[in-house]
């Protein structure tokens, strides 16, 4: 048996594995909601969430750029009326908004012959373009994170770019690191799914997460 968790347990277990996560709050109200915005600063995004939960773009369960506290209370009663019967306990997340030009994807998978690996590509609309992704065999030393990046055919794009700062590659091969030392330790993590993880400037950030684990849920 098989199951996702929430975007937000996701974020906890990639946390506790020592990779920085941004600030959120998880809330069950709109008046929660509009407190936990004015905590974190406008703009910020708000995302339906719960277990199972994985394709919210598709479902229309995600609101960008959210600018004051009346639009906060409509979008979260909106979002709250979305959920199937099935996802009674979802709440809504609400983040600060991320702003950048170049997206990332990471994550990690289990293959049948040479087990868990790390994965490192390009997002966002270069993914439209080229498909540009590498992997490595876990667990990664920091030279073998830094190869993993290098490995893009387009890493240039991580350089000074468009008048973006270079990316803050320590931070890139930090994250990557530390995904490949969840796929030695917990054989139960099936997947994880960083996408998209956005350069804001020169820092790497984490804006989705989805994790998917083997056992029972409950």
């Amino acid at each position: 048996m098989t199951y996702t968790l929430s975007e937000h347990e996701s974020k906890q277990l990639l946390a506790a594995a020592g990779i920085p996560i941004p600030e959120e709050r998880l809330v069950s109200s709109s008046e929660e909601a509009v407190k936990a915005a004015g905590a974190l600063g406008y703009p910020v995004v708000l995302k339906l969430c719960g277990r199972g939960i994985a394709h919210k773009t598709e479902r229309d369960l995600v609101r960008l750029d959210v600018s004051d506290a009346d639009q906060v209370r409509r979008d979260t009663a909106d979002l709250l009326a979305r959920r199937l019967p099935e996802e009674s306990e979802a709440g809504v997340l609400v983040q600060a908004m991320v702003s950048g030009r170049r997206e990332l994807i990471a994550g990690l998978m289990r293959d049948p012959q040479f087990g868990p690996c790390v994965m490192f590509g390009l997002g966002g609309v270069f993914a439209e373009v080229v498909h540009d992704v590498a992997f490595a065999v876990a667990p990664l030393a920091p030279h073998d994170a830094k190869e993993l990046i290098q490995a893009l055919q387009h890493h240039k794009i991580l350089g000074a770019f468009r008048g973006e700062p270079e990316a803050d590659l320590e931070k890139l091969a930090h994250i990557l690191e530390a995904l490949g030392r969840i796929g030695e330790a917990r054989s139960d993590v099936l997947s994880i799914d960083l996408n998209p993880l956005i350069l804001s400037g020169a820092e790497p950030v984490i804006v989705d997460a989805l994790v998917e684990l083997e056992g029972d849920p409950t």
